[in-house]
């Protein structure tokens, strides 16, 4: 390695450790905001929760438009199954919902540093994440949501390293673990994924800029097909 990209490397470095830092300091202060949110929210109402996609998810707005239930968001950009795991008090049992939609897991679906197989760590999680519901919520309506698709084509995907192990062939492995689940634990599986794919099965291109996050039509794609559950 030259001088030059020695100096480069310890830049890109540098600048990663920081967003590391600022993005844990951002999580922090939104598992906040939801837990003093809680002492003052209604139980028994429709609760999503999950990760990025599903913070960005304007479900409750949504609702109050069409006169729909109260439904409240609790996701949490960049968590993973660990992360939920210790949150799960705040971002999931403490609203008590009566119906909970949940879509954690995408972000596991990445090269990992330990040594463990991704698959087999999203799984056991997703199993304990499963147990808690039952265990804490015996009466919540539960839909396990399929993983959406993603788009590796796109130039920014093609610059995540994380996208050599989050492709659509992993998703669909995923998507039939966490269906099994669901008929394991008595829950709903739900794949509300038609409408957001190209011909290719892949995320399509025109509703997203780095191949993973998508706008604000296709996630009313996804109401649109949620709505007959929200009722």
């Amino acid at each position: 390695m030259t001088e030059r990209e020695q100096i480069t490397q310890e830049i890109r470095e540098q600048f990663m450790a920081s967003l590391r830092e600022r993005f844990g300091h951002d999580k922090e202060r939104k598992l906040e905001n939801y837990r003093q949110q809680n002492a003052y929210i209604r139980k028994g109402q429709l609760l999503f929760t999950g990760s990025s996609l599903m913070e960005g998810f304007p479900i409750t707005e949504y609702c109050q438009n069409e006169g729909l239930p109260i439904a409240y968001n609790r996701g949490i950009g960049s968590y993973t199954t660990d992360e939920f795991l210790a949150a799960i008090d705040t971002v999931l049992i403490d609203p008590q919902p009566r119906k909970l939609f949940i879509n954690i897991g995408t972000n596991d679906i990445a090269p990992r540093t330990d040594g463990e197989d991704w698959f087999e760590h999203l799984s056991r999680n997703e199993r304990t994440i499963c147990g808690i519901i039952r265990e804490k919520l015996p009466d919540a309506e539960v839909y396990l949501m399929a993983y959406y698709p993603v788009n590796g084509q796109v130039p920014l995907a093609q610059e995540n390293s994380a996208m050599r192990v989050r492709t659509n062939e992993n998703i669909d492995r995923a998507n039939r673990m966490v269906e099994a689940l669901a008929e394991e634990f008595g829950f709903h599986y739900i794949d509300v994924n038609d409408g957001l794919k190209d011909e290719n099965g892949d995320l399509q291109r025109e509703h997203t800029a780095d191949g993973i996050h998508f706008d604000s039509a296709a996630y009313r794609t996804v109401f649109d097909r949620l709505r007959p559950y929200l009722d």
